[in-house]
């Protein structure tokens, strides 16, 4: 696989090229992956990027690229940093034979990256963040955030608590706080978890925690003072570490403590030792490397001296994740080169494929990921996926994750009603007219 590294900074863009595949080959489906190797969130986003770098990096090497192109993947360092990841999006965009989607990595790039996009008829994967009403594909044409949002997940996880605590009618007079990221990232599920709360009568903490999030001490002290039954966490980098640490230092019970999915990989609880054993978090994919495509990967890009990263962190959570990311892309683009007959698709025939989706089980198994997630379809109306959360819990002495229950379905009729307004409000304000999906 051709890598080109393309780093932004104070105006000045630096250009390297590299090669992951051994030999240069001519750019011809062009890739850009937002990454943040530095700052303060590179712990998690260093396993994603390599994830993605190396399934991309496995069709190259063992298929020769997707229905015979190759892949070109431009990766551009952002730090999680919402203007470096417009810079990153304005200096990759037109790179080799053009952008063909992008996926932000970030929930604040996207905020920003919806409306140029959209001008510029590039499609963006949002997976799992970004603006959750960009699932109303109507009003959002070039957006995609299957499998499931944050508004999903939040109804899941009320759910589920309502599950532990004997149905959902015992849930009227529980305390339940949300400890968040205090961003744009950590404020989406508020919304949701608010009409939760006038639905089934449980009242709602909000605890906000500022950037980078090493300071809690304030935070976990209310916690102790309130006793909430239940505490959900929307939380990002050492933040969560943190969180975990302080929760454990108040005796909060970990079976109590559910994190969002970015609050549940090795990173968060490793740090806390066995005091983190028994933590919740939401996931919509599986963990480790019991699953066909790692063999492959080694066999195929570790084995040849063109990994990512390092070999032992293949299948952490957050590697996984990076790597179901590229597999729906590429599925994407697949789709949309069979649709319209083309070797060399430009970024509309993607988004057709991504709208046209069809990632059913049979082709999962192809993909060497059977058991590992979820079937996936995806329509004009519906850019957010089934919309289905399981939760996994974290074995502090096997050091590993388990699935702890199946998949939920989110509550449609809180989540959809919010989606419509949300979504709604957007095209009023911007002139929209929603599309017919027929």
């Amino acid at each position: 696989m051709m890598m080109k590294k393309i780093a932004t900074g104070l105006g000045a863009v630096a250009l390297t090229a590299g090669l992951l595949a051994g030999t240069a080959l001519a750019a011809e489906l062009t890739v850009p992956s937002l990454v943040y190797r530095t700052g303060p969130y590179a712990p998690n986003g260093i396993p994603f990027a390599n994830g993605y770098a190396d399934y991309f990096n496995l069709l190259n090497a063992r298929d020769g690229g997707i229905e015979g192109s190759k892949v070109n993947l431009v990766e551009c360092e952002t730090a999680y940093n919402t203007q470096q990841g417009v810079e990153c999006y304005e200096n990759t965009k037109g790179q080799g034979t053009g952008a063909l989607m992008y996926q932000p990595l970030s929930t604040g790039i996207t905020y920003q990256l919806i409306p140029k996009a959209s001008v510029d008829k590039i499609p963006v994967f949002s997976m799992g963040y970004g603006r959750t009403s960009a699932a109303n594909g109507k009003i959002f044409e070039w957006v995609f955030n299957f499998p499931a949002t944050y508004w999903d997940q939040a109804s899941v996880f009320v759910k589920y608590i309502g599950e532990k605590e004997g149905g959902m009618e015992n849930l009227k007079g529980k305390k339940i706080a949300l400890v968040y990221h205090n961003s744009a990232y950590g404020k989406e599920p508020i919304r949701t978890l608010e009409k939760l709360s006038e639905k089934h009568g449980f009242s709602l903490q909000l605890l906000p925690v500022d950037h980078p999030g090493q300071e809690q001490k304030s935070t976990w002290l209310q916690i102790r003072r309130e006793r909430p039954d239940w505490t959900l966490m929307w939380g990002w980098g050492v933040m969560n570490q943190v969180a975990i640490k302080e929760a454990a230092s108040i005796g909060y019970p970990m079976d109590h403590f559910i994190g969002v999915w970015w609050s549940g990989s090795e990173n968060d609880v490793l740090p806390a030792g066995d005091a983190a054993n028994g933590y919740l978090s939401g996931t919509f994919h599986g963990s480790g490397t019991d699953f066909p495509v790692h063999a492959d990967i080694m066999k195929h890009v570790y084995d040849a001296g063109s990994g990512a990263g390092d070999k032992d962190r293949i299948g952490e959570v957050l590697y996984n994740r990076g790597l179901i990311a590229a597999a729906w892309q590429a599925e994407a683009i697949r789709t949309g080169m069979k649709m319209h007959s083309t070797d060399s698709p430009t970024a509309a025939q993607v988004r057709d494929g991504f709208e046209n989706l069809n990632v059913d089980e049979a082709r999962l198994k192809e993909l060497g990921l059977e058991g590992f997630t979820i079937p996936i379809t995806i329509t004009c109306a519906n850019h957010g996926g089934p919309g289905k959360v399981f939760l996994q819990q974290w074995d502090a002495g096997a050091k590993k994750w388990n699935k702890v229950t199946d998949f939920y379905d989110a509550d449609r009729e809180v989540v959809d009603a919010l989606i419509a307004e949300d979504s709604g409000a957007y095209a009023k304000e911007n002139n929209l007219t929603p599309r017919d999906c027929g």
